[in-house]
This record gives C-alpha cells, sequence and structure tokens, in this order.
C-alpha cells in the first residue's frame, strides 16, 4: 500500500507500506549532486556523505557504528550526480530507533574540523580505486567528454586537488545551502504503522527548519567526437553513446525496450553477436543514463587490444541497422523481461525505497507496479523503430576508449 505524507516542516513523506516483511528501511534524499558543483568544489557533495557518520552533537563516530551494528541493520549513503541519499534498514522492531539514528546525523552532524582532515585521506583513496578500475573509471572519462568539465561531466568523487583543498566552511556552506526542506524527499518500504512513523519523523526531523536554494540550470549539451585514453592496460575499454532521453520523458518505455534489444540481456543482438558467436569480449552491454533534463543511450565493451577497433565497428554497425531490423518476436521478450525485472526488482524493500523516491524526484506522483507493466505492454513496435532512428540519425556520435590504444587506430571510425 503506498501512501504520501507531508510532515509539519514541508517535507514530503512516500511510503510502501509490505506487511509480510519483517523489516523497514527510511531513506532521507537530498536532490544535490555532483552536476550541482562548480570545479573548484567538484566532489563535496560526495565529500559531505562520508562526513555524517563522523559524529553528531551526542554520538562519536564510533558511538554510530557500534549503535547500528547493535540493532543488526544497515545505516549507509550514496551519492549520484543529481541526489545524495542517506538511509537505514532495521528489523521492524527498531523501527523507531533507526529513524532517531538517521535524524541525528541528518540534522545533528558536527563535521569536526579533524575529521573532515582525517577523512580526506579516505576519499583519495577511494579516488584510486576508482581510477584502478577501468571499467568503472571509463563511465566517468565518457560523462566528461560528452558534458564537458562542469555539471554533469564532474565526477562525484572528485579530484585528489579538490578534495584536498576542502574545509569546514566549504561542507558546512553546502549544507545550508541544498539541505533544506525544500530539496529533501523522505521514502520508507516495510512493515509498519504510516501514522506512528509519520508521527517520529515530525519529531525527530522537525528541527530541520531551513530553506535551501534549489538552481534551475540549462540542460547540458551532448558533444559527439573521439577520446581516446592511452594506458597500459590488459583490455581496451570502450564506451559509445549518441544523445537520449531524460528521466521522466514519455518515451521512457520505448527506450528501455530498445536498450534491452540492443544489449542489456543476454539474449540481446550486441551479447548474442560480440560474445557468443565470435568471443571477442567478456563484459558487452547497453545502458540508459538518463537524467533531469537529458540523457545519453550508450554501450560498453571491453576486449583485448587487437580486437578494440572491429569491436567498435560492431557495436556502431548494430546500432545503425536496429531500425530497419528490429522484429515484433524481439520487442516482445524484450517487454517480458523488462516486466519479469520489474516483479522480481520490487520483492526487495531497498529497491521499493529507491523507486518511490525517485517517482517523487522526477515525477512528483506515483507509479504502482500496474502501472508500469501497463505503460511497457503499450510500447509499440513502431515507436521502438522510430526512436532508435531518431537517436542513432540525428543526434552526435561520442565515442572514449582507455587502454593500450591510439588515437591513430580510431581515426574517422564515426
Amino acid at each position: 500500500m503506498y501512501t504520501k505524507r507531508i510532515l509539519n516542516n514541508g517535507i514530503p513523506v512516500v511510503l510502501e507500506q509490505l506487511k509480510a516483511f519483517r523489516s523497514i528501511i527510511i531513506g532521507i534524499w537530498v536532490k544535490v549532486g555532483s552536476r550541482n558543483e562548480t570545479v573548484e568544489q567538484n566532489g563535496i557533495s560526495h565529500f559531505l556523505e562520508h562526513m555524517f557518520f563522523k559524529g553528531t552533537k551526542k554520538r562519536s563516530a564510533v558511538d554510530i557504528s557500534m549503535h547500528i551494528d547493535s540493532l543488526g541493520g544497515d545505516l549507509n549513503a550514496f551519492t549520484s550526480r543529481e541526489n545524495t541519499a542517506f538511509y537505514v534498514k532495521v528489523l521492524d522492531e527498531y523501527a523507531d530507533r533507526g529513524i532517531e539514528l538517521l535524524s541525528d546525523i541528518f540534522v545533528h552532524s558536527t563535521f569536526d574540523a579533524e575529521e573532515i582532515e582525517k577523512e580526506k585521506g579516505v576519499i583519495k583513496e577511494e579516488i584510486k580505486m576508482v581510477e584502478d578500475t577501468p571499467d568503472d573509471y571509463i563511465h566517468d572519462l565518457f560523462n566528461q567528454q560528452v558534458y564537458g568539465n562542469m555539471g554533469l561531466g564532474l565526477p562525484v568523487v572528485g579530484t585528489r586537488a579538490t578534495v584536498k583543498s576542502f574545509t569546514r566552511d566549504n561542507v558546512v556552506d553546502h549544507v545550508r545551502k541544498y539541505y533544506g526542506t525544500a530539496d529533501t524527499v523522505v521514502s520508507i518500504a516495510g512493515n509498519f504503522d504510516i501514522d506512528h512513523i509519520v508521527d517520529r519523523l515530525n519529531h525527530y526531523l522537525g528541527a530541520l527548519q531551513r530553506g535551501s536554494e534549489p538552481e534551475q540550470v540549462l540542460p547540458p549539451v551532448f558533444r559527439g567526437g573521439i577520446g581516446i585514453h592511452s594506458k597500459d592496460l590488459s583490455e581496451a575499454h570502450i564506451v559509445l553513446g549518441v544523445p537520449a532521453v531524460a528521466y521522466a520523458s514519455p518515451y521512457r518505455y520505448v527506450i528501455a525496450v530498445l536498450n534491452s534489444i540492443l544489449g542489456s540481456s543476454v539474449s540481446s543482438r550486441l551479447f548474442q553477436e560480440v560474445r557468443e558467436k565470435r568471443g571477442y569480449a567478456y563484459s558487452i552491454y547497453s545502458f540508459v543514463s538518463s537524467y533531469r533534463d537529458c540523457g545519453y543511450w550508450a554501450v560498453y565493451a571491453g576486449t583485448s587490444k587487437k580486437r578494440a577497433v572491429v569491436v567498435t565497428e560492431m557495436i556502431i554497425h548494430e546500432m545503425k541497422r536496429l531500425a530497419d531490423t528490429i522484429t515484433s518476436d524481439e520487442v516482445r521478450r524484450a517487454k517480458d523481461q523488462l516486466k519479469g525485472n520489474l516483479i522480481i526488482g520490487m520483492e526487495s524493500t531497498s529497491n521499493r525505497m529507491q523507486s518511490i523516491a525517485r517517482q517523487q524526484i522526477y515525477f512528483k506522483r506515483h507509479f504502482s507496479q500496474n502501472d508500469i507493466m501497463k505503460a511497457v505492454e503499450a510500447v509499440t513496435i513502431d515507436q521502438v523503430r522510430d526512436l532508435s532512428r531518431q537517436l542513432v540519425e540525428t543526434g552526435p556520435m561520442s565515442l572514449t576508449v582507455l587502454g593500450p590504444v591510439t588515437t591513430e587506430e580510431f581515426s574517422g571510425i564515426i
């Protein structure tokens, strides 16, 4: 059962009651991420996410860790390019204690200067880890190539130089600017009493009275071209993409079907052609990255140096021929896959919490499972063909490669 309430301070709370479960997950979402940062302050959203766990007015960092472990729960957070979320998952009988703990770190964190200096070292190691994981790092490089060194093109974790420069004033200013009632959403899924949970939220989050400064930014322009990052690796890592649709686009289900056909499933064209038939790659998949006002449709592949060019050519070939060769059987299979993934995914309270939070953030309304299933089923083969043609034939194409390759090898490929 889904419902929506508004706290006394104006924060919306979206709730999905699941009485068959024995747990509850509470998430506090803030509509800020790396796209809101300047180049000089890149990584501050992610840095701040870490700092919320380093002590409050009544708890030290050790106290916070011991408290969540004593509940047998999970207290964590994540930062993306557009949102930062903090959540706690506990047994339903510990719901009140979980809410109190999460609210304490969200409202009463102290951001101790000494802890800030220590955390800089932790995040610098995290940056190294990302850079040493090429199948992850390539996505940051691709975003930077298509969106530039600003907004959505900035890495979530920041850089060593920006992290080193952060001060307590930077952290406090970021909280003051973005962590107010206008940019906050609470999302809850699991077994609970609605009135009781809302009462506890009013009690613990009621102290949050500050406003925030929601930003109106222009959609970034997707830039085509080729970016080669030569590095001595055992594989070449490739991302190739075209501009696509925003998160709330009416074509979001059409592109989901199209993406499934191209490369997001084991029966997809790219998986079958590149991996199963030829053995040219272990990992190859297509994906959609959608944001508030823009998005892109892309393919990732990891392959050997000697096959990097031919795999890239195969990806381009499959994308360009898709509109004229899509079959009704492929559309049917894609719809069934999407609906199956939806139902299986919704068996997780964490997935449900995230789903209803994003619906509130991007749509300000709720879509039930039946609503989504009907929307997927309503997609037609003509819509899939038309969108494929529009995306591939009318927009710029961008290619990023990381690995033991040279710019000359890929000259003129797109």
